[in-house]
């Protein structure tokens, strides 16, 4: 075949130009024979190759350039010679890995940390002549090995001999896998190790495909019975303190470890070991050991890594269950011991601040948690009946008096108030704290020992806040009987002035009076007590009722002459006082304007004062701080034959002295009637209760009963006290007993 070209682009046929060089054409023609590949073209290429890949396993310079060697490689494969060069490489790397790289690895030395840096050593060898062989060889990688399926590449081909020849020889993989663990473990032990031989080795593994295999789980066995091991140990070595940072401070290693060389797959396994048998094995041990130490101490730091730690293994509610306890046990203990009542309500808020400060510092104020500090708090304070209302109701009484909050701020003083009703909620016999509380408000209200009226209508309506209105009405009636008091003086002054305008008043009274004017169901109960007053006092009293009367016509005047008190100007020969005294003090002391000296029968005969009432108030005036009275015989008690004399020598820095402190002492007698009369208005609530109940349900056996009453009341009583009142309802014929069956109960309309 031939083929004619043209050069020129004219039109055939057309005459050509004068000076026009002719056309020339070019003849191709076949060749005669196809070109042939030299003689064993294959196989001295192939052993160039072979002697470069024998060099680069040595460590030797080759012969040919890295291009030469790449152009010998591409020739081969595009002559459709790739299958074979295949073969003949990973037989070449068969080889040095089986005859070089594997003997150097057995037999040698028992040293861990030597037998780990050969292994490494091999490794990284290896590694480096794969990267060169595979440089000379990337056509064949990047051609014919991405293009038949079934085929690895050289780098991987490379991995899955080595992992053949090494990874798989038992005398490696023990010695290797030894060598590990124990390096790890002497880095456990505080040592130094080499991290980067670690990272090196541990990478190894992964890229074989064996690290699981043949590194992790072995290495999770080992870490197991270490801190099986350890934790055991260490939790009878040290307290508990210690050991929950020393738990903290491995977590913290092992997270760190899987940072430096570990594969990070290993976190969680690894640290759940750590957690189960440093903490999940130990939880009784170590709330046992060293919950109570830390709470007693308030060690807020170390509470809280408790319940971070245990949180990590789900034991919360064990810590919480712990915390109730804890808080149950030690409330009990100030609440029952009656030695600790002067304390008792300083101690509980004490205590509650400081649960209140390692619940909110410790346990994030877990609600859990928060409910658990309540319950137990309710069930500390409520385990001895009446006394803890009681001696809330006193200890706010002391704080409501004329420097009871000396030194606090206003700011500190409503943070107190704030912290009482918090007990004051936990109380269940709040009828107890009513009692109390407000016989004492009653003194203050009317013996002027209140430090401020507003802090306690702020009191006041904290209580209603927490309790109802009903629960606070009679208190806060007081509070009217009071203000209404002081303008019904203004009236009973204007009055004076106009009957004298009159000519009504045939003297004016000698002494003033300040009178209040109480209501009888807002109150206490007091019972009258009787006492020959001075006439100059009876004198004004009459007058007094008489402007009442006038104004009130058909009511009832009753004089309380306990709750009285006066101011009396006393002159002494070191100079004039005025002295606060009660009603009953004062009554002695006129005795003396008249007598230096009175006999004790003589003082009884004159003021009728009762016997026991008399002898208090002798004491007060003869045996306190204001001696103003002098006795004979010098003895601590008041006797039949005592002689009282005016104390002339008497003396006192301040021009005004109170003596009258014996009427805001609470007696025995008092503090028994407020507690009788509570428990009668509790026998009222409970009669009505199971009338009520029975009225409903008509028939009812005696534990239902039972059951249904102490869940309507709202104070503990005990099934006793209930079985009385049910008898006493029985006899006065609100119910009967089944005669059949006595255990069940009739209404009876």
């Amino acid at each position: 075949m031939s083929t004619t070209l043209r050069t020129s682009g004219s039109m055939p046929n057309k005459k050509l130009a004068v000076g026009a060089q002719p056309v020339k054409k070019l003849v191709i023609k076949n060749l005669k024979e196809a070109p042939k590949l030299p003689e064993n073209f294959e196989q001295d290429t192939w052993n160039n190759l072979h002697t470069a890949v024998n060099a680069i396993h040595k460590a030797q310079p080759t012969s040919l350039s890295l291009e030469e060697l790449y152009r010998s490689v591409e020739n081969l494969c595009q002559h459709k010679m790739a299958a074979s060069l295949y073969t003949r490489l990973q037989a070449d790397v068969d080889e040095h890995i089986r005859t070089s790289e594997l003997p150097r690895l057995l037999g040698q030395t028992s040293d861990p940390t030597l037998y780990l840096s050969l292994v490494n050593t091999v490794w990284q060898e290896h590694c480096e002549h794969m990267i060169m062989i595979r440089s000379i060889f990337l056509y064949l990688d990047r051609t014919y090995l991405m293009q038949t399926q079934g085929l690895r590449s050289l780098w991987d081909m490379g991995l899955t001999l080595f992992r053949a020849h090494i990874t798989t020889n038992e005398e490696v993989v023990r010695k290797t896998l030894t060598g590990l663990l124990r390096t790890i473990e002497r880095e456990r032990n505080g040592e130094t190790v080499n991290r980067g031989l670690m990272k090196s080795l541990l990478r190894m593994f992964t890229a074989l495909g064996q690290y699981n295999e043949a590194f992790e789980r072995p290495f999770l066995e080992a870490s197991n019975a270490y801190y099986k091991e350890e934790g055991c140990r260490r939790i009878q070595e040290i307290d508990v303190a210690d050991y929950l940072k020393h738990v903290e401070g491995r977590l913290a290693e092992e997270a760190d470890r899987v940072i430096q060389y570990l594969d990070v797959n290993t976190k969680k396994p690894i640290i759940m070991v750590v957690e189960r048998q440093l903490l999940e094995t130990h939880v009784a041990d170590i709330l046992a050991k060293g919950f109570s130490v830390l709470m007693n101490e308030t060690r807020v730091d170390d509470l809280g890594r408790m319940y971070q730690l245990l949180a990590r293994v789900s034991s919360l509610e064990k810590l919480r269950a712990s915390f109730k306890e804890y808080i149950k046990a030690t409330g009990v203990d100030i609440v029952t011991h009656p030695e600790k009542d002067a304390t008792m309500v300083q101690d509980l808020l004490d205590f509650k601040a400081r649960a209140d400060s390692i619940l909110d510092q410790s346990f994030h104020h877990n609600e859990a948690f928060a409910y658990g500090l309540k319950e137990a708090f309710e069930q500390a304070i409520n385990s001895r009946q009446n006394r803890p209302a009681e001696l809330v109701a006193k200890y706010i009484d002391a704080r409501l008096k004329s420097g009871g909050s000396k030194g606090m701020s206003e700011e500190e003083t409503e943070t107190l108030f704030d912290r009482l009703m918090v007990l004051f909620r936990y109380i269940q016999g709040k009828d107890v704290f009513e009692a109390f509380y407000k016989k004492d408000l009653a003194k203050r209200l009317l013996l002027g020992k209140s430090s401020s009226i507003d802090t306690e209508k702020s009191m006041i309506t904290r209580i209603k806040a927490e309790c109802g209105s009903s629960f606070t009405s009679k208190l806060e009636g007081m509070f009217k009987d009071v203000a209404l008091s002081k303008d019904l003086m203004d009236a009973f002054v204007a009055w004076q002035e106009v009957q004298a305008a009159k000519g009504a008043m045939i003297t004016r009274p000698t002494i003033d009076i300040n009178v209040s004017v109480l209501t009888t169901g807002f109150w206490p109960p007091y019972a009258p007590v009787e006492v020959k007053l001075p006439k100059e006092f009876i004198e004004v009293q009459d007058l007094f009722k008489s402007f009442y009367m006038s104004k009130y016509s058909g009511r009832r005047l009753q004089w309380q002459n306990s709750l009285g008190h006066c101011v009396l100007k006393a002159n002494f020969p070191a100079g004039r006082k005025e002295i606060i005294v009660s009603l009953f003090q004062t009554a002695i002391l006129m005795l003396f304007n008249d007598s230096k000296q009175v006999e004790y029968q003589e003082i009884a005969e004159l003021t009728g004062i009762e016997t026991k009432e008399l002898r208090n108030t002798l004491a007060s005036l003869t045996l306190g701080k204001a001696k103003v009275l002098n006795k004979e015989p010098k003895t601590k008690d008041i006797g039949d034959e005592d002689v009282f004399t005016f104390n002339s020598k008497f003396s006192a820095k301040l021009f005004r002295i109170k003596i009258n402190s014996v009427q805001m002492k609470e007696t025995v007698e008092e503090q028994t009637k407020t507690q009788e009369k509570v428990f009668e208005d509790r026998q009222y609530q409970v009669d009505a209760a199971i009338v009520r109940i029975m009225k409903m349900r008509k028939t009812l056996t005696h534990n239902l009963l039972m059951s249904e009453i102490i869940g309507q009341i709202k104070f503990q009583a005990k099934p006793a006290d209930l079985k009385k009142r049910i008898e006493s309802l029985i006899e006065r014929e609100y119910l009967e007993r089944d005669p059949n069956n006595p255990q069940l109960y009739t209404y009876l309309a």
